[in-house]
């Protein structure tokens, strides 16, 4: 059965499964309150703590489960998924890596950092002017798409406001993106202003890090060089001159 947990804050669904999980269940109780929590907002976090005394699902349900997850995939900014069950966690580890949204897999003791999280903001997009046309982007944390949509809008107002833009990309505190839409966000974030920047300096501390250089060299209309993160003061003034 599900149990639609009551007292969360909005924009929050919070459900509980326990015993046998049917077709019943989704159609008559899980449906119809994603369906009333998306009805004003794009997207809605979700915390469903499986068990205990979970005892699977029936044929029915897990074809529910996937017209679900086609029809709502895109409607949840974040997911939880607490659970004791080794396959349930293992099966929610291989999809978070597909996600189009953060997901995270906590144990039944760990239902209270499981609201934490979904509560918590995880990432961060900073942005200082440095003068002459140069803008330092610092990229902190682990970055979910709701975070670059506001980076957007800071960033066509600085373009706006400069005839030449240089952008320097802070990458030393970054972690990574969250789920498949940021990774999408952020490659849009760069591909709508690629004809803008003269210059481009990433800075970062990582392997993989260093690869933006030669990635972003081939589509974008600029001069991209890679600094670590030591020389982040020979970036700023490369990017003035």
């Amino acid at each position: 059965m599900i149990e639609i947990v009551p007292g969360r804050p909005e924009g929050v669904l919070e459900v509980k499964i326990t015993g046998k999980l049917t077709a019943e269940d989704y159609e008559a109780v899980l449906m119809p309150a994603i369906e009333e929590a998306l009805w004003d907002r794009d997207g809605i976090r979700f915390l469903a703590q499986i068990g205990p005394g979970f005892e699977g699902v029936t044929g029915g349900a897990a074809l529910d489960d996937l017209r679900l997850g086609l029809r709502h995939w895109r409607g949840f900014d974040r997911i939880a998924l607490v659970t004791d069950a080794g396959w349930l966690e293992t099966a929610a580890r291989a999809m978070s890596v597909l996600s189009p949204c953060p997901m995270k897999v906590f144990g039944l003791d760990e239902l209270e950092e499981a609201r934490l999280w979904l509560a918590e903001s995880l990432g961060a997009v900073h942005m200082e002017d440095l003068g002459g046309g140069v803008l330092h982007i610092q990229l902190l944390g682990q970055l979910d798409a709701a975070v670059y949509e506001g980076a957007n809008a800071r960033l066509d107002a600085f373009v706006r406001e400069n005839d030449s833009v240089r952008f320097l990309l802070d990458l030393r505190a970054f972690d990574g993106w969250l789920g498949l839409s940021a990774l999408g966000q952020h490659f849009s974030l760069v591909r709508d202003h690629h004809r803008i920047p003269d210059k481009i300096a990433f800075v970062g501390t990582k392997e993989w890090q260093k690869m933006a250089e030669r990635i972003a060299s081939r589509f974008l209309a600029a001069d991209v060089r890679y600094f670590d993160a030591a020389q982040i003061e020979a970036a700023k003034v490369w990017l003035k001159e």
